[in-house]
């Protein structure tokens, strides 16, 4: 320890070794950008645009799409350059940065994915008095409780992980900065961080996931009252909302709840990408763009634009 030099920057994980596969994998992640922000947008738009959809559950809707847009941002474009460039060093505020963000953005996306679910479950199972419970007022609330309990809850951790010592390895196994990471890095008593992860995984992933599980379970015996062909379209639509979910939580816990043991890191990149980068590609696919009203509202304002370049 007396011998050891203070870490003042930290180097991030390339996707791969060789640059073939550096230039691959950042071609690829890459795309995935693009394709997430033009489907993203193309929500925030048509939902803005269109006032017949200007009900609680897609301001939940936009909601989600203007933070995946953000959650992803935060870390593929930056990891694609610096694997094609080589370019690997992050300064110590730069990475506090960035563990705050993905922290913030993935702790708002699990409430979002949440509440949407609950609203779900109240516009099916109590579809008359939808109004009255799930009101503007209401969703304005909820969006910002869980933005303000988010700046605390990254807030939080990020400071618990930045008080400790760095003074060994400043190579980070990962392609962007998170916590557990970081802490596979200090030299410093991590067994207080490594409680309080587990114990706000357990408690916030745990506890979204059994309130995600009961609405639909609700969800799910209203739906069985249904004439079949109605059963096959809640079904459709119900199915890859869980599917999304439990990845999204899954990944997140698996990443969290590993031993803070020194690794060679690789086998951390696979779920990390299930946790920053699916689903922000896949949200506006299975929540919006396969829903009737969003498709009707894409048609009408693509005919609304031919028409007035006709003109």
């Amino acid at each position: 320890m007396a011998n050891s030099t203070m870490v003042t920057e930290f180097l991030l994980m390339g996707f791969a070794e060789g640059w073939k596969l550096r230039f691959l994998y950042s071609m690829l992640f890459l795309l995935m950008y693009l394709a997430t922000l033009l489907g993203n947008l193309l929500i925030v738009t048509i939902t803005t645009a269109d006032q017949n959809l200007h009900t609680p559950m897609y301001f939940f809707l936009r909601n989600l799409s203007v933070l995946d847009i953000c959650y992803i941002s935060v870390t593929v474009p930056t990891a694609c350059v610096n694997s094609l460039t080589g370019h690997r060093a992050i300064s110590v505020a730069g990475c506090g940065t960035q563990i705050f963000l993905v922290i913030f953005c993935a702790f708002v996306e699990i409430l979002f994915l949440t509440i949407m679910a609950w609203d779900r479950c109240v516009a099916i199972c109590q579809p008359l008095h939808y109004s009255t419970i799930i009101n503007l007022q209401l969703c304005v609330r909820l969006t910002l409780t869980s933005l303000l309990s988010g700046l605390v809850y990254a807030g939080a951790h990020t400071g618990n992980t930045l008080q400790l010592n760095f003074c060994g390895s400043n190579e980070v196994p990962q392609f962007f900065c998170d916590v557990p990471s970081l802490l596979r890095l200090s030299c410093s008593d991590t067994s207080s961080n490594e409680l309080s992860i587990l114990i706000s995984a357990v408690v916030v992933c745990g506890g979204c996931f059994v309130f995600i599980a009961m609405s639909y379970v609700r969800i799910f015996s209203t739906v069985l009252r249904f004439p079949t062909q109605e059963q096959g379209k809640a079904f459709s639509t119900c199915v890859p909302h869980i599917l999304v979910v439990t990845v999204f939580l899954s990944s997140i816990s698996y990443v969290c709840l590993q031993p803070s043991v020194t690794s060679e890191g690789t086998q951390d990149i696979g779920p990390s990408v299930f946790y920053t980068i699916v689903p922000p590609l896949l949200n506006p696919i299975i929540y919006s763009l396969r829903n009737k009203q969003v498709k009707e509202a894409v048609r009408k304002v693509i005919l609304r634009r031919v028409y007035s370049r006709k003109k």
